[in-house]
């Protein structure tokens, strides 16, 4: 369904959650929760959404969509700064930032975040800096998949400048190395984005296998709305006289599993 805001989006989702089953996960973020009533979620299953993106205006969806601010717009600049940090600063500023402790590693690092898989070319081969130094990545070869190197943000700009009209521009999150979760610790919740320019404007589809509606869903379409226009903003400074008339679209969002915890239901 099209929604002309999030606050439209909200009450039907406030609705479908009024009749939601209860799942009782065994593990939650790796960790076992078996017996613990408050992990139980309600769930909405196979949930999709497309809002229209009447401008560029963040104020507006700042106030449409009410993130965790200033939050929100802090860690979406440290996603998009071209530099696989990892762990950051942001993950600390967030209100249950301290509960995320929990899941570093020995060297502080997280086993995954948005800046490394935003940003994959060289992560793990620089150190474990709170700050973009591009420095670092002089004289270093990037990963490779079976076949070729990998692509990054940077490489899905790059496409949309070269084919407008491809059906190409895909950001993978959920990695290889995250199938099947042989590694026993967190995946992403995020799958990836795709963009995709169809009657002079940008859209965006954005996949999660999970979204806790209460802690995470507003903060992840809010930056999933910045990321598009983030794109289009590059795509104008590399080709100012093709992107000028191109304006934002639409977001779509499928996630497999909607959530709210047992606990936290009374804030829907």
């Amino acid at each position: 369904m099209k929604y002309p805001s999030f606050q439209d989006l909200l009450m039907d989702v406030r609705l479908a959650f009024s009749t939601a089953p209860i799942v009782k996960p065994s593990h939650w973020q790796g960790t076992l929760v078996r017996g613990k009533p408050d992990m139980e979620t309600y769930e909405i299953l196979n949930h999709s959404s497309t809002l229209w993106l009447p401008d560029e205006e963040l104020e507006g969806y700042r106030k449409d969509i009410e993130p965790d601010l200033p939050w929100a717009d802090d860690h979406f600049e440290e996603r998009v700064c071209g530099y696989p940090l990892n762990p950051g600063i942001q993950w600390s500023k967030w209100r249950l930032g301290k509960g995320a402790d929990q899941f570093r590693e020995p060297s502080g690092r997280f086993n995954h975040n948005y800046m490394e898989r935003f940003w994959p070319r060289y992560a793990r081969k620089v150190p474990a800096s709170d700050r973009p130094q591009p420095q670092f990545l002089l004289g270093l070869t990037p990963h490779r998949g079976i076949l070729y190197e990998y692509g990054d943000l940077h490489s899905v700009v790059e496409l949309l400048a070269r084919e407008p009209l491809t059906r190409q521009a895909f950001l993978p999150i959920f990695f290889p190395e995250d199938t099947g979760a042989v590694h026993k610790d967190r995946t992403p919740c995020t799958l990836g984005y795709h963009f995709i320019v169809r009657n002079d404007q940008l859209h965006g589809v954005y996949y999660l296998r999970s979204c806790d509606v209460t802690n995470h869903w507003r903060n992840d379409i809010y930056m999933a709305i910045r990321l598009i226009i983030w794109i289009l903003e590059r795509l104008r400074t590399v080709q100012p006289e093709a992107w000028e008339m191109i304006s934002p679209g639409t977001l779509t969002t499928h996630i497999t599993s909607l959530h709210c915890f047992r606990g936290e239901y009374s804030k829907l």
